[in-house]
């Protein structure tokens, strides 16, 4: 179902180190370490091989630079030549205070989150599939690397309580259907303890888009997310008897980048929504929409690709989500205390601790 290194100390830098199986899409490797106070620049190379002379090429070159205001710079090393640089000037890491590095790895590019926050998009330049050696060099400590790979789409859904969405006349499209603006029926009505989940690709350069859920009976629009990036404000309203109501925009920060990949859980308990973003807590939703057996629609509009979608129902046992699916607890056997610690993956427990999570 999942696989997962051990988190072991890495003591000794420069380290170098086999990626068993190499990476496919939908695994993440997550590091966690500290940057020392006299620290100058370090990185981050995913290898092909492990070559000196002549050096390996590095797909993706993930450099932190202190100097100044700092950077980090991200290239690739192809035939002993660097490409172009790209350089982004958003600095997460500090001297002297530890990190918590999240590389998700995609179809067509690497996807960096730095202590929960989105960082940078990198797309491949050379193919994933020669990447096997994972390089970390510089001035850093680093305490442990984890390799997460999602495997569950092999899992029975009738033994997990899953409910797929369907469209309107009664099927699961594939991606190629999965056009948008889109509206989906729920195979269930929405009542506490229930998930939707969202999987998503941010337009490149995306102005805005939303998710509703809403009611087929009226024009009633029960939670209304949507995200602005342009100036990146997260609008949260209800359209309720033909009227928008007052909008809710506060958030800690805004989550949404153009070109993102996301995962976005909708919980919903008796009294308001819950959204968590790529794991991440995100807001909350105060219930304007009282009649919630009557929210059985999912539209998606704006600048933004639908991957994949699922209602979750509640269990019996208790139950995780992980990528927009349910598990048991019964089924995580060892996996369990490492899968906890990364909290920066969509992964919440939906039983009697999932305050803990939120």
């Amino acid at each position: 179902m999942f696989a997962t290194d051990t988190s072991l100390q890495y003591d000794i830098i420069p380290y170098v180190g086999t990626i068993l199986g190499g990476l496919v899409p939908g695994e993440l490797v997550v590091i966690h370490g500290s940057v020392p106070d006299d620290a100058d620049r370090f990185q981050v190379d995913f290898q092909c091989g492990s070559s000196i002379k002549p050096r390996a090429d590095v797909a993706f070159h993930f450099n932190p630079r202190f100097k100044r205001s700092g950077c980090i710079v991200c290239n690739t090393l192809d035939k002993e030549k660097w490409g172009w640089e790209e350089i982004t000037y958003k600095m997460p890491f500090q001297k002297g205070k530890s990190f918590e590095i999240v590389i998700m790895v995609l179809k067509d590019k690497f996807q960096v989150t730095v202590n929960e926050k989105h960082l940078l998009l990198y797309n491949h330049r050379i193919s994933l599939e020669r990447i096997d050696t994972l390089g970390i060099y510089g001035k850093v400590r680093i305490k442990s690397i984890d390799f997460i790979s999602n495997s569950l789409q092999g899992s029975q859904p009738s033994s997990l309580g899953i409910t797929k969405i369907n469209t309107e006349n009664g099927e699961m499209p594939d991606d190629s259907q999965f056009g948008v603006p889109y509206v989906g029926r729920l195979n269930s009505a929405l009542r506490p303890g229930h998930t939707v989940a969202i999987k998503g690709e941010v337009n490149k350069n995306a102005n805005s888009f939303a998710i509703n859920l809403k009611s087929s009976d009226s024009d009633d629009i029960a939670l209304h997310l949507n995200p602005r990036m342009k100036t990146e404000v997260f609008v949260r309203n209800s359209y309720l008897h033909d009227s928008w109501g007052e909008e809710e925009k506060e958030v800690a920060n805004f989550p949404f980048s153009p070109g993102m990949y996301f995962e976005l859980i909708i919980f919903c308990d008796a009294h308001q929504f819950k959204v968590a973003i790529n794991g991440v807590h995100t807001l909350e939703y105060k219930h304007r929409f009282k009649q919630l057996e009557k929210i059985n629609l999912l539209e998606v509009t704006g600048d933004v690709q639908l991957l994949d979608y699922k209602l979750v129902l509640t269990h019996p046992q208790p139950v995780f989500i992980y990528s927009g699916f349910c598990i048991c607890l019964s089924d995580l056997g060892q996996c369990l205390p490492s899968l906890r610690s990364l909290y920066n993956i969509t992964f919440h427990e939906l039983s009697k601790e999932w305050n803990r999570f939120w």
